[in-house]
């Protein structure tokens, strides 16, 4: 029996437990079992991996030098600093990226800042990369599990500082790289935020050019690094960036952050401000933004021919979700709001559902899927 499925609408309807202290309740526990030494919480771990975990080698993938056990990941915003980073692959997820972290600390934007869109399967968040800043998360990746192995490949999400003029973003940028350029597995220029002041702004061509340059130049161990783009841009911005892409190397691109769109949303009024989602600024992540997700991640396949790998964003909640992305053109996908909302068990879930397509498709691998509803 999936027990948060009984929990959830305790938590969501009943309670109704402010968003953003559930998570941070979430992440200060899955800290706790990352850390203490207590025999339970070793027990507890081992049950975790017992139940969410899927070890199946049509599951796995090499990437940039890197092995995926599964292309399942948590996206960027739920682990901001980092102090879970060792659980991840206990609940069955085949990588995470931590982040989004800034070179300065900043406590992100005033409070209400999340909220659940539970008719859309949505969620609207504003929360401005609070975040501790980079140099506390080198300390802590150091001090973690620097030496200690990893089962998992574990990505870092690197944002502007809201106290930094664009005209010096670049820099901005270059300096949180240069801390944790030794303790990320990849690296991720975010861009496509909608809640830090001007910075969708650069993902003009010539203001990511500046940074993706100064990155690569920094660059000498050839740490893959990725832009994270936003759904709402125009055809002919993502070739631009595609463009980009090929010029500064990038391993590949992910596809997409939240949206700034409304368009059909069914909440009309979100309870903590009595406000419309219209109203209220901030991006909309979960089932609103899939459809545009996929298909920004099949115009990108389309335009590279699959020579630019794809990381797929945006509204996976089930296998079939997972797949479209896949097919679409995705080598790996991400999860924040699905998780959020079907809980610990949706991993294992969509992973087993993968492996009955790839039957249903005659298919020995998840490599062999990526991109083939393109030939059709």
């Amino acid at each position: 029996m999936d027990f948060y499925q009984v929990i959830r609408p305790v938590l969501f309807n009943v309670i109704k437990a402010d968003p953003e202290w559930l998570h941070q309740q979430t992440i200060s526990t899955l800290s706790w079992l990352s850390h203490t030494r207590n025999p339970s919480a070793h027990w507890v771990n081992r049950r975790l991996q017992k139940s969410l975990c899927l070890q199946d080698p049509r599951l796995e993938q090499n990437l940039w030098g890197l092995r995926f056990p599964n292309p399942l990941g948590l996206a960027a915003g739920f682990d901001k600093d980092g102090v879970a980073a060792k659980i991840w692959s206990s609940l069955g997820f085949g990588f995470a990226e931590l982040g989004t972290v800034t070179f300065v600390p900043q406590p992100g934007n005033p409070r209400p800042r999340l909220f659940r869109l539970p008719l859309d399967q949505a969620a609207l968040n504003r929360m401005g990369f609070n975040n501790s800043g980079a140099a506390a998360m080198a300390t802590r990746l150091s001090t973690d599990y620097q030496d200690l192995g990893r089962t998992i490949p574990i990505g870092v999400n690197l944002g502007k500082s809201k106290v930094t003029p664009l005209e010096e973003a670049a820099e901005d940028y270059l300096h949180s790289f240069r801390l944790l350029k030794d303790l990320g597995d990849y690296f991720v220029v975010n861009v496509s935020s909608p809640n830090t002041p001007g910075l969708r702004s650069l993902q003009d061509a010539a203001m990511l050019s500046t940074i993706l340059e100064l990155l690569q130049q920094e660059n000498e161990t050839q740490k893959p690094v990725f832009v994270k783009i936003a759904p709402d841009l125009t055809w002919e911005a993502i070739a631009d960036i595609i463009s980009l892409a090929k010029t500064y190397q990038l391993a590949g691109i992910i596809a997409t952050n939240t949206t700034i769109s409304r368009d059909r949303l069914r909440t009309q009024v979100i309870e903590q401000t009595g406000k419309s989602p219209q109203e209220e600024p901030g991006g909309i992540s979960g089932a609103p933004v899939r459809d545009r997700s996929t298909e920004v991640i099949r115009y990108i396949w389309q335009q590279t021919q699959g020579t630019i790998p794809i990381i797929g964003v945006g509204g996976i909640f089930t296998a079939h979700d997972a797949w479209e992305k896949i097919t679409a053109g995705a080598s790996l996908i991400q999860v924040y709001t699905g998780w959020i909302y079907q809980g610990p068990m949706m991993v294992r879930r969509i992973l087993e559902g993968l492996l009955l397509e790839l039957e249903k498709h005659q298919l020995n691998s998840i490599t062999e899927a990526v991109g083939i509803n393109n030939y059709s």
